[in-house]
Order: C-alpha cells, then sequence, then structure tokens
C-alpha cells in the first residue's frame, strides 16, 4: 500500500508534467512491475526518458530543489550521524545537517511512514530535494564504501564472529567452509568482482597487512583503492575461501602459491577470472584478472594506429609468409594487437590455428590451443602438431625459449606467415634478443618481416580535460623536434584531465598504443648479418624512416590524446 501511493505520487508527477497519459502511465506500471523494478528507473533504462526529464517533473509537482550529487560536498559528521543501513534501505543520500533539519537527496517521494521513520531513529526533522538514483548510488559508494550496506549485515548478523581479530599467529580455527558459503559474504564477493567490472578494472588486489586489508583494482594500466569499508578486514579469510570455491582451489592450502580460474556472469558478459594467491607475512594475497570471454575485436584505428601506420601495418600483415613478432614488457597490450592481426585476415579460405598461455579471447573460425604445463604441453610440442593441421596461419602466444624460437622462424621460412611476441623494451632489440637466444642472424634476416614494439598510455579524460599550461620549455621543444615541421613551440598545445568522478580524480580514461614499427627491408637485414648490434639496428631503421616510440607518443601528445608524463613513464629519451 506504501509502495503503490509512492508510485502513485511519481506517476501522477508525470502526467501533469505532460510526460505521459493515463494510458502509457498504466502500460508502463505494468511493465515496470514485471520487471520488479522502480517506474521510473524503468522509464530511463527503457529510453522513454532522460533521468533530468523526470526530476523537472518530480521537481515541479513537488516544489522540491533538484541537485547534483556530483558537484556536492558531505561533511564526514553527515556520514557518521546517519547509519549506512538506514541510507540504503530508503535509498536517499543524506547531504547536510543545520541544526535539528537533514537535508537528503531522493530521486521519488518517500511516504509518510519512512519519513516518521526518519523522524524517529535519527531525532532530525528531515528536508528532500530530488536527485537521480543512479547518482545517489554513486554517492553512497563514494561516502560509505560499496558494499557497505552488505558489510553491515554481515557484522550486525554475528558481531561477535567477525568483530574478533584474527591472525594467522594465534592458533585460533575458524570454520573456513561455513564462513565462505554464508550467502552475505558471497553477496559481498560479487559486489566486488561486479564493482570491479563496472569500473573497467582488469585486476582485483586483496592484500593483507597487520592491522588493515587493502583491495584495490587496476583500472588503466594504475591501481586504485576500491574504497570497501575497514570492517571489511574482519572477514579476510571467508572472502577468500569463498573465491578459492568458486576457482576449485584448496581452501586448506594457505603455505604455497596457488593459480585457479573460473567464470562468472555479469549480464550478458561472461567474466573468466584468473586467481592467482601468495603466501605473506600477514596471510594470502590474492589476484584476480578480469578477462571478457568474448570481447569485440578492435580494429587497428582504435587500437592506436594512426592512419599512416595503419595502412602501413596492414600491408604487413598480408604477406604470405615470414614472422611478425611484437615487443614490449608484461600487459602492454601485445596480445590484443596480436588479435587485432588476426581479425584482419581471418578469411573463410584461410586456417588459422593460434597456441596461447592462457587463451584470452575466443575468436569465430579460428583454432585456438591452450599449453598445459600439467601434461608438459608447451609451446615448442604444439607447434610441432600444429604443423601436421594444415595451417596457413599460426599466432605463438610468445617465444619464450630457443626451440619455439627457431621451430616458429623455420615455420615461417616454409611459406607460413607466423604471428608472436617477445619481451624486449624497443622494436631493435628484438633482434638481439633472439641472436642470444640462439638463433642464428642469418634466419633472423630472412624470415622476419618486422618487429613491431609498443606501449600503453592512458587517455585524457574527455569530461574534464582542460589545457596545461605548465609543461617546460625543453618539453615543448622535443615535441616540436620530434614532429619535424619547424612549428613555432608556442603552437603547441598540451592537455591534462583536471580529475573528475566519471574518471576516478585521475585525469584519465581508458588507454591507447604507441608504436614502433621496424620493417626489416635491406638496410636492415645488411647490418643484422654484419653486426647485430641494438643500437646499430635502431640508428639505420631510424635514418631510413623508423618514427621510434618516443615519437609516436609525443604525436599523441600534440593531438590532445594523452600526457606528456605519460609519454615519458613508459620510453626513453632518445639521443
Amino acid at each position: 500500500m506504501l509502495k503503490t501511493s509512492v508510485n502513485k505520487a511519481v506517476g501522477q508527477a508525470l502526467v501533469k508534467g505532460g510526460l505521459l497519459d493515463e494510458d502509457g502511465l498504466l502500460r508502463y506500471e505494468a511493465e515496470a512491475l514485471h520487471a520488479g523494478i522502480k517506474l521510473t528507473v524503468h522509464l530511463v533504462r527503457s529510453g522513454v526518458f532522460k533521468s533530468h526529464d523526470i526530476l523537472k517533473a518530480l521537481s515541479t509537482h513537488l516544489h522540491f530543489d533538484v541537485v547534483s550529487l556530483k558537484t556536492v560536498s558531505v561533511d564526514k559528521a553527515v556520514i557518521e550521524r546517519v547509519p549506512v543501513k538506514f541510507a540504503t534501505h530508503y535509498q536517499f543520500m543524506p547531504i547536510a545537517i543545520d541544526k535539528q533539519k537533514l537535508t537528503v537527496a531522493i530521486a521519488e517521494p518517500l511516504d509518510i511512514y519512512s519519513q516518521d521513520e526518519i523522524r524517529a531513529h535519527l531525532g532530525l526533522e528531515p528536508k528532500f530535494v530530488l536527485a537521480s538514483p543512479w547518482d545517489i548510488e554513486e554517492a553512497l559508494k563514494k561516502y560509505y564504501g560499496f558494499a557497505s550496506d552488505t558489510i553491515d549485515q554481515i557484522m550486525t548478523k554475528e558481531p561477535k564472529r567477525f568483530r574478533k581479530e584474527r591472525h594467522a599467529q594465534d592458533g585460533a580455527i575458524e570454520d573456513i567452509e561455513r564462513q565462505s558459503e554464508d550467502p552475505t559474504v558471497t553477496k559481498l564477493v560479487n559486489q566486488i568482482i561486479l564493482e570491479a567490472y563496472q569500473k573497467r578494472a582488469t585486476d582485483i588486489h586483496i592484500e593483507p597487512y597487520r592491522n588493515k586489508v587493502r583491495f584495490r583494482y587496476r583500472i588503466d594500466g594504475a591501481l586504485i583503492d576500491a574504497n570497501l569499508p575497514q570492517e571489511a578486514r574482519h572477514f579476510l579469510a571467508a572472502i577468500l575461501s569463498r573465491i578459492k570455491i568458486m576457482a576449485e582451489l584448496s581452501i586448506t592450502e594457505k603455505r604455497k602459491p596457488l593459480d585457479g580460474s573460473a567464470v562468472v556472469r555479469v549480464g550478458e558478459q561472461a567474466l573468466d577470472l584468473r586467481v592467482s594467491t601468495i603466501p605473506t607475512l600477514h596471510g594470502e594475497s590474492m589476484v584476480i584478472r578480469l578477462l571478457p570471454t568474448t570481447s569485440e575485436l578492435l580494429n587497428l584505428e582504435k587500437l592506436g594506429f594512426n592512419a599512416d601506420n595503419a595502412k602501413y601495418f596492414r600491408a604487413l600483415v598480408r604477406r604470405p609468409h615470414g614472422v611478425i613478432f611484437v615487443t614490449g614488457p608484461t600487459g602492454s597490450g601485445k596480445t590484443t594487437t596480436l588479435y587485432a592481426c588476426l581479425n584482419e585476415i581471418n578469411d573463410p579460405d584461410r586456417k588459422i590455428i593460434t597456441i596461447e598461455d592462457p587463451v584470452e579471447y575466443e575468436m569465430d573460425n579460428i583454432t585456438q590451443i591452450q599449453i598445459n604445463a600439467d601434461v608438459n604441453f608447451g609451446f615448442a610440442d604444439g607447434l610441432r602438431s600444429i604443423l601436421r593441421h594444415d595451417p596457413d596461419v599460426l599466432m605463438v602466444g610468445e617465444v619464450r625459449d630457443t626451440e619455439t624460437a627457431n621451430i616458429a622462424i623455420r615455420t615461417a621460412l616454409t611459406g607460413h606467415l607466423v604471428f608472436s611476441s617477445l619481451h624486449t623494451n624497443d622494436a631493435a632489440s628484438a633482434v638481439t634478443r633472439l641472436v642470444d637466444m640462439g638463433v642464428e642472424p642469418y634466419l633472423v634476416a630472412s624470415s622476419v618481416q618486422a618487429f613491431v614494439a609498443q606501449r600503453l598510455v592512458r587517455v585524457i579524460c574527455s569530461h574534464c580535460k582542460e589545457e596545461d599550461l605548465s609543461p617546460l620549455v625543453e618539453i615543448r621543444q622535443e615535441i616540436a623536434q620530434s614532429l619535424g615541421r619547424g612549428i613555432d613551440i608556442s603552437a603547441i598545445k598540451i592537455w591534462r584531465g583536471r580529475g573528475c568522478d566519471a574518471c576516478n580524480n585521475t585525469g584519465y580514461y581508458g588507454r591507447t598504443a604507441i608504436y614502433e614499427i621496424l620493417e626489416l627491408d635491406e638496410h636492415v637485414r645488411a647490418v643484422i648479418l654484419e653486426k647485430p648490434r641494438a643500437e646499430e639496428i635502431k640508428r639505420v631503421a631510424v635514418a631510413h624512416g623508423m618514427k621510434t616510440l618516443r615519437q609516436d607518443g609525443w604525436k599523441n601528445v600534440a593531438a590532445g590524446v594523452t600526457t606528456p608524463a605519460e609519454v615519458m613513464n613508459v620510453t626513453m629519451k632518445e639521443i
């Protein structure tokens, strides 16, 4: 009855505001009821109205002000006065306390019973303003910590069980099976994973210390605190045990590193969780890698290739045979680039086979193999078997040893196109790395088509982008020299992100790649055969038109894509 009266008030506001007629209101109310969600949420999700249109109608009907919670700063004393269970139960965000008056943001009117509950339990007279339900949800996460309501429920349900500090050295015996299967702990773990996915995190880090537990997300390559309430440390063992059960790991083994995996669903997306634990001084530390089992494959331009580089690289990957190596450190996006290469040439008349560790994305019409160390099935073993399956194109996840390198290169010499990756600092160093591994220089010169070095740089957030007037003259001079156009230094504009809620106050949102393409033409091949030193190879390549990582990075800075700090962080200054 109470809920009906609230929905009726919302419906009246929408009708009086001219957003709906009576028939439309009845239809959308029935749809919202069937979906089990609020009318206002259903109207916005269905694309019928914008959130601010509904708030405007409610404001006119109820004579409430509309506020933007993204620009409101809430004092810590307000948060301490209003319990999280109260705010989440009645779905409001406390904003300010002035004497005996509590200003709260609501997305729809509260019924009389709820208003009386606020007065009785808080001893304050509520004053209502309007905000979107999504802004209220984000504000609750920001000020109370996400999943704070779940943690409060667990602490309320069994306070002694979780408030008692547990240390590995105190000899306490814990019922880990019971803890891990507790439905509230399960919900908390789900919330941690969901929040990571919604914030575009690639990894979740759980790190125990003497008097605290740190939860962090890796977003756009940088680690950011997950903003979980400090009370989460009281049931770390339950969280770890729950995740271990999901990944089919032993919940009793805490003395050695463990690795496992699990698949969870978030909406329409299935996520592959790669779970790894290591024993530390104060308990197990865990890292969870989040990988979508299916992902939209990016074209070269979306990866970060400019028009010239994309055209150049497409010509390379469409050659009939040879090896193309993508180089860079761990986490630089090499695998994503390799998948983009395969996507470019994934034609019905080609047989494409990959061997990887692990298989990160599933691709249609491509045979993908994952190595298995438990049965001694590695890259070299897989490559020997793959050749008997008559492939046209092969992708080797990584060349780690001499045998794999020799097989990949000899495979290219027999008429196959091979893609692979190496861990080197730049493209020229990949030549010396192969030679050091035992590959003869003449084999490198005759089989490899190109080495492509890459790094990831963060992209400036479009929501808070502004011109940066602080960079030193030396930086502007280096950018101007790199662009090679003889332009006025003062004409170079440099941008930065001020920091906002959209980018977690980092100033960056998303990442793009910068590239260095070293094609083995006759000049470079001659140097490799004579004296395969990285410095000499790079000097000759640059003399014949190669653009370095640093130069590509400065081009992105001049285009307003990233900042000088990002480029200098991942590349070396060139002499």
